[in-house]
């Protein structure tokens, strides 16, 4: 059985990061403001559930 490289951490940590800015960025958003704030802070706040959607939905086809 042939063992995959190590792969340095920034990488296995960088989406992780990404999805963890995007939800609090959204957070803020939704609690300071009205209007296109407010769609933004949905759209944010939705994207790890979309992407994890995405993904299972691609794994199980």
């Amino acid at each position: 059985m042939s063992r995959r490289p190590a792969q340095p951490v920034a990488r296995v940590f960088a989406m992780p990061l990404v999805l963890l800015a995007a939800t609090l960025v959204g957070l803020v958003l939704g609690l300071t403001g009205d209007g296109l704030r407010d769609v933004a802070a949905w759209i944010l706040v939705g994207l790890p559930l979309a992407l994890l959607a995405l993904f299972l939905f691609r794994t199980y086809q």
